[in-house]
């Protein structure tokens, strides 16, 4: 079966029992979520959902550093990615033996039609239309009720980084009820002046990539009086798989 994926490559699906190996945390879920487990090989370090079962995985290395001698001991037939969080040499380097289908995801939309599209490649079509139907009834319900308060979402330090436009991070903040204050593209660095400048009503700190804890949010409530400082789930702002079910009730207690 020939494909198209969401970077616009096609993409030759075998018809033989499928060994996947999957580089991207969200996407994992997402396998197991379809009922896939018996599909996937190897999947990354950093896949850490569903907790019970990832454990009993090959880890393949990073998201961005892979072990390509351990892919290649899991025969894998199919390999799954993301253009932002897999790196390009390494994609490339695992075109030349397997079939690699990427996703690109910057918007809900874009997430319902990567769930979709990998449901169709794995065979799993009517989970995955269940799935995106659900998801999306939930979140057509939640966005009658958001709020609305200009806010920064911080996901490193030192230096440090906040998330700009055209990113999946700042479509969730918009549906949480918060206006991303950031018009830089992608993940510009900000200092305590720029901050100051841009006065945010809310500050949010997330819990991953960079583990922010207390201690940083009492340093932005003594920086930034005005800022209410929060700590927030990464994973509900920047998991774009099946994790999506659970954020639009976070959402809604993180706006209470």
């Amino acid at each position: 079966m020939k494909v198209i994926d969401q970077m616009g490559y096609e993409v030759v699906i075998p018809q033989q029992k499928l060994r996947i190996v999957s580089l991207v945390p969200s996407l994992t879920e997402l396998l197991f979520d379809l009922g896939l487990e018996d599909e996937i090989v190897g999947i990354t370090k950093f896949c850490i959902h569903p907790k019970a079962k990832v454990v009993d995985y090959t880890k393949i290395g990073g998201t961005k550093n892979f072990n390509f001698k351990k892919i290649t001991s899991l025969q894998p037939n199919l390999i799954i990615g993301n253009k932002e969080e897999n790196y390009q040499e390494g994609i490339e380097k695992l075109k030349l033996d397997y079939p690699v289908w990427m996703s690109d995801v910057n918007t809900l939309d874009d997430a319902y039609e990567m769930i979709q599209a990998i449901g169709k490649i794995t065979g799993k079509n009517n989970e995955a239309e269940y799935l995106v139907s659900s998801i999306r009834s939930e979140f057509t319900d939640m966005q009658a009720q958001s709020l609305t308060a200009t806010a920064l979402y911080f996901i490193w330090k030192a230096p440090f980084i906040v998330v700009g436009s055209s990113t999946f991070i700042t479509e969730m903040m918009k549906v949480a009820g918060f206006e991303n204050l950031i018009t830089e593209p992608r993940y510009p660095e900000i200092n305590d002046r720029q901050i100051e400048a841009l006065n945010p009503e809310v500050i949010l700190l997330s819990s991953e990539p960079y583990p922010f804890k207390q201690e940083h949010v009492t340093y932005f409530q003594q920086k930034f009086p005005n800022s209410e400082v929060k700590i927030v789930d990464g994973e509900m702002f920047s998991w774009y798989g099946s994790r999506l079910k659970y954020a639009p009730d976070y959402f809604q207690k993180l706006n209470q």
